[in-house]
């Protein structure tokens, strides 16, 4: 089975009555932490898409932003998002279950987190509705504040990451540090890591917009310090 199919598999378990945290369960395994991924995505960002009181094409379509979806797939993909859209239960379920397929503190969560921004500024506008919902999702996921600035600076017109949050460095940290730290991030973001930790295949180009993030915070930092 394809990965579309077998998350709509899961999701049909869903609309038959079968009890979330059943479905859940069976998705802790690693072979299928790629599927709790790409439902987290889906299901969060369907929730997240109503969150400013408009659902647009352009939020449906954003999933292409974050997901290479074969021709083959596409309408797989589309019911997909039209099941979690109408599903009853509540986001915060959903984060909190998709939280509880992972260690604490494990980096797929930011992923997860990351691929919601995507859908949020889908339409160019970041409305107060959805940072509400980001920062509760945030939460569920065990996410600090810092994570949640860098997101807002990365994703939000008009804002900046703090180059020392990107690099999660304290404002006095010296240049060993800073690189020591942007080393391990970028270890932590390359694409077979992505993939090691449940990242489906077809969304580990969620790497490549964070790379170009941390490069240029290393390369501001660097300035800072020569300066």
């Amino acid at each position: 089975m394809s990965l579309w199919s077998r998350i709509t598999a899961a999701l049909e378990s869903l609309r038959a009555g079968e009890p979330l945290s059943a479905v859940f369960d069976r998705l802790r395994a690693p072979p299928e932490r790629s599927v709790a991924f790409t439902i987290g995505v889906i299901a969060l960002g369907a929730k997240l898409a109503k969150a400013d009181g408009t659902v647009t094409r352009d939020e449906v379509a954003v999933f292409r932003s974050v997901f290479t979806i074969p021709a083959a797939e596409e309408r797989n993909a589309a019911r997909i998002f039209d099941l979690a859209r109408q599903d009853v239960a509540g986001f915060d379920a959903y984060a909190r279950k998709i939280a509880g397929l992972f260690p604490a503190g494990v980096p797929v969560l930011r992923d997860l987190l990351e691929g919601l921004f995507h859908v949020a500024m889908a339409d160019g506008r970041f409305h107060p509705a959805e940072e509400a919902y980001l920062r509760q999702v945030a939460e569920a996921f065990g996410l600090g504040e810092r994570c949640f600035r860098v997101m807002i600076g990365r994703f939000v017109p008009g804002s900046e990451p703090d180059p020392y949050d990107m690099l999660e460095l304290a404002p006095d940290a010296d240049l060993d540090a800073a690189r020591a730290a942007y080393r391990r991030l970028v270890r932590e973001s390359h694409p077979d890591a992505l993939r090691a930790r449940g990242v489906p295949e077809e969304a580990v180009k969620l790497a490549e917009a964070r790379l170009k993030s941390l490069n240029r915070a290393w390369e501001e930092v660097r300035e800072r310090a020569a300066a």
